[in-house]
């Protein structure tokens, strides 16, 4: 990622503390974001492994569906089953084009019987808000509130503890992918979820976009006060990475299914006649052709995005690297990528070609890092 100026990329109501902060700023996906504050990332991806980090989520969408078919409209949206949340729970799930590609990913939270919220990616809030739309604009209300809406992440061992201190309201009793609206933090108005992108424990903070600078400065006084920092793009890339979480642009796309993603664990055929469900279907039974595979660098070299994969066998080319780079936690070279199913199993030498360089990788379940207790 280069620095970049770009006057037409949008800004969150957090601009202006990023600068303060002496971020460096580029342009991501349309929004002016910070990559690293001073000193740099990888003091930034320490303090949220070992502390708590902050983190500018104001750029990510917010849909709301309101009205008595919100439910059954949402279903139709997503691949997960939206009918086992209750009141004031949450589920990562996909959606999905009808050929199964992936729409986008996203969380979608139950705040009543009859209100439901999709948490979007930024770079697809107009994509989404389209198809939403245009496949179930008539069953519910659908209002995009992004701009009004400020989502501050709060992340970390520290966490709880931290924001504790910030809050009347249980966090103890607040279990994973549960939320709680209508609250307060630092006496500002807040939704607190307990969700995040990093592979640790943490809260995603929602607050209106005019007291977004309000709550962003409590959250940095109370991360600081627990040994933590604002935390950019660059940390948080390198944290989801560790943690094997997909991006979408990278390892999700409108080409790639989320069978293919190993996201099968989202997919339920028994939740409704949702959009894609019948290609996946034929896929499922069919078999997968290709995996999205994580692998570990057995050779110098770093894996970075768009480096070929290659057979250690053959030399033949067999994808490309999807996410990659250092995992400062786990001390490895990571990456992921889609390889043909024959060399997903776990324990397959792949070749990564790193500008020219061979290094050889050694494909492995599960995520790179895993909190204690996780």
């Amino acid at each position: 990622m280069e620095a970049s100026s770009n006057a037409a990329a949008k800004k969150t109501p957090l601009y202006g503390e990023h600068q303060r902060l002496g971020a460096k700023l580029i342009d991501f996906g349309g929004w002016m974001m910070p990559v690293n504050y001073p000193p740099g990332i990888l003091e930034e991806h320490k303090a949220t492994r070992s502390a708590v980090g902050v983190f500018d989520v104001c750029h990510m969408g917010e849909i709301h569906f309101r009205g008595k078919r919100a439910a059954e409209a949402v279903q139709r949206l997503v691949t997960n089953k939206v009918g086992a949340l209750l009141d004031g729970g949450a589920m990562y799930a996909v959606a999905c084009h009808e050929s199964g590609g992936i729409v986008d990913d996203l969380i979608v939270y139950r705040v009543a019987a009859e209100h439901f919220l999709i948490v979007v990616n930024a770079s697809n809030i107009d994509k989404d808000f389209s198809h939403f739309s245009s496949n179930v604009g008539s069953w519910c209300e659908i209002k995009n509130e992004s701009d009004a809406t400020a989502l501050i992440a709060f992340q970390g061992p520290k966490a709880a503890s931290a924001l504790a201190g910030l809050t009347k309201s249980d966090l103890a009793s607040l279990r994973s992918f549960r939320f709680l609206p209508n609250r307060q933090v630092a006496g500002l108005p807040a939704w607190i979820a307990r969700t995040g992108y990093t592979g640790e424990d943490g809260f995603e903070i929602f607050t209106p976009a005019e007291h977004a600078v309000a709550m962003w400065n409590a959250l940095l006084d109370a991360a600081a006060s627990a040994g933590g920092k604002p935390v950019g793009l660059g940390a948080r890339d390198t944290l989801r990475l560790e943690a094997r979480l997909s991006l979408y642009g990278n390892d999700l796309s409108d080409t790639t299914t989320p069978l293919e993603a190993g996201l099968g664990w989202v997919v339920k055929l028994d939740a409704g006649d949702f959009i894609g469900k019948a290609a996946l279907v034929r896929q499922r039974e069919a078999g997968l052709a290709r995996k999205l595979v994580g692998f570990e660098m057995r050779e110098r070299g770093i894996p970075r995005h768009g480096y070929p994969v290659k057979d250690a066998q053959t030399g033949a080319t067999l994808g490309e690297v999807s996410s990659g780079g250092v995992g400062p936690t786990v001390g490895k070279n990571i990456g992921m990528g889609y390889v043909p199913a024959a060399h997903a199993e776990p324990g397959s030498r792949l070749v990564i070609d790193c500008r020219g360089k061979p290094a050889l990788a050694e494909v492995i379940k599960g995520p790179f890092y895993r909190r204690a207790g996780g």
